[in-house]
């Protein structure tokens, strides 16, 4: 049985906005890749440029738990402890935030789902409420690259921070210092070359099935996320446009 991990790090902020009336537009987007290949950058991007809400699957946790919902008591201790949480709960919590009244109109979806067994209970749960997937978008990376940019990677030590940085792209002003706290950074334990590696190994195994799912339903398309932010989401938004999602 595949199961999801916790982030140990703050996520971008996904708690839900204000739902966009019926006769907005609609767009109902899935982001998929390896790690490090930047989903939930270009996930704030599509946020604040495209009003979209951001639902990444650790902070739909985090928010069932302390709302105390069913799923969300279930899921406290492997949250605690940073265990892996089982596939049919992270079902359970992802449909029970798309059920309420307030589900989001306008969404995009970072970490879930991951296999192709959750595509189709996900397929089967947005159907019913006519929030089907309009486009999924991979963002690829060659694994050198990714090994490169994960391990130039360091995040605040602070646990109340956790801020990110990379020595490349985002580099703090002071080396080692947290530009927020002023903690030490460290790098994750997960950012290591080795373990990079294998994250990339168990990503290529697992991903096959979710991306053939969607790649039948003539949803799946690859955007190169080897190059800088901005590039990317421009690539992201063409993609958009040429599928006619507005």
């Amino acid at each position: 049985m595949f199961t999801q991990s916790v982030p140990g790090r703050s996520a971008l902020d996904s708690r839900p906005r204000p739902a966009c009336s019926e006769g907005d537009s609609r767009m109902h987007l899935l982001l998929v890749g390896p790690p490090g290949s930047g989903k939930g950058t270009q996930a704030n991007l599509l946020v604040k440029r495209l009003n979209l809400v951001h639902l990444a699957t650790g902070n739909l946790l985090r928010e069932a738990v302390s709302e105390g919902t069913a799923a969300g008591k279930e899921a406290e201790p492997y949250l605690v402890s940073g265990q892996l949480v089982p596939d049919d709960l992270v079902n359970r919590m992802v449909a029970d935030r798309f059920r309420r009244d307030d589900r989001p109109r306008r969404f995009v979806m970072d970490g879930y789902p991951r296999t192709g067994a959750q595509a189709a209970f996900f397929d089967d749960l947005l159907r019913p409420l006519h929030l089907d997937l309009e486009a999924v978008i991979e963002l690829t990376v060659n694994d050198e690259s990714l090994v490169r940019r994960l391990n130039k990677r360091l995040m605040c030590s602070n646990p109340n921070c956790q801020t990110p940085f990379h020595l490349i792209s985002k580099p703090p002003n002071v080396d080692n210092i947290c530009d927020v706290c002023g903690a030490p950074l460290v790098q994750r334990i997960d950012d290591t070359a080795a373990t990079v590696r294998h994250r990339l190994e168990v990503y290529h195994k697992t991903s096959q099935d979710l991306l053939g799912h969607y790649r039948k339903q003539g949803k799946l398309h690859q955007v190169n996320a080897d190059q800088d932010i901005e590039a990317v989401f421009s690539a992201v938004k063409a993609r958009l446009d040429a599928i006619k999602i507005r």
